[in-house]
């Protein structure tokens, strides 16, 4: 028996566009996206270029590009940059062989929503991509914990900083922040807090505006540089 009409939710697929440069991986890209755990992913397009990554972002208009750092004529950061200077709606992934912190600090810079290095679970690109997809952002967890560290160990004492960038969140904002900052997600953070997660959303979304923060992982950098949240806390 068919569900009643008003019962039905229809899912827009995410679209993705994959830049690798080596055809065997982005087939396994494809393949993993495209895997019955993940039905509502569609690949959108492919290339091994980063020059035909950026023109076919803008031509495709993906929910998430994934990117190879090591692009051919642009690279995987070139690529960040041109998507996110053009006000494309595309949201960029970038994978790598291995996470420096300033590969790190680099991609966030340049504007990329995600981080994540090639060696991680088939489970945890998909999820990469969902959150991405989702107006998320999304650091490799151990690579993340390190940059942060190495960030607020170099960093002067909070109050020779500009700490005072948070008098604008009023107090729940700011403990909302704190959870951010420690990687919880708003499905988290409502129960911690005993709110709905529309309202959690909500909060982000002030803490993003009030901070003129482009999205979560800003949000965190920001958490440890004013020292409203200490690593290993």
């Amino acid at each position: 028996m068919a569900a009643p009409e008003h019962l039905l939710i229809i899912q827009r697929p995410i679209r993705v566009l994959v830049a690798d440069a080596a055809p065997m991986q982005r087939s396994g890209l494809r393949a993993i996206l495209t895997a019955g755990g993940a039905p509502e992913i569609v690949i959108a397009g492919e290339t091994g270029d980063g020059g035909e990554a950026v023109v076919l972002a803008r031509r495709l208009l993906p929910d998430v590009l994934i990117a190879d750092l090591a692009l051919p004529r642009v690279d995987g950061l070139g690529v960040a940059r041109a998507v996110a200077a053009s006000g494309l709606p595309v949201r960029v992934l970038l994978l790598t062989e291995h996470g420096s912190d300033e590969d790190v600090l680099a991609a966030i810079a340049a504007g990329a929503s995600g981080y994540l290095l090639k060696n991680a679970p088939a489970e945890e690109l998909v999820a990469a991509v969902r959150a991405v997809a989702a107006g998320g952002a999304v650091i490799t967890p151990a690579v993340l914990a390190h940059i942060l560290v190495r960030v607020a160990e170099a960093l002067p004492a909070p109050e020779t900083t500009a700490a005072g960038k948070l008098d604008t969140l009023t107090e729940r904002e700011r403990e909302v922040l704190v959870h951010v900052a420690r990687g919880h997600s708003n499905a988290e953070i409502a129960a911690a807090l005993q709110v709905s997660e529309t309202t959690i959303k909500t909060h982000v979304g002030h803490v993003l505006t009030k901070l003129r923060l482009r999205d979560r992982t800003q949000a965190v950098v920001l958490a440890y540089e004013t020292g409203l949240v200490k690593p290993g806390a």
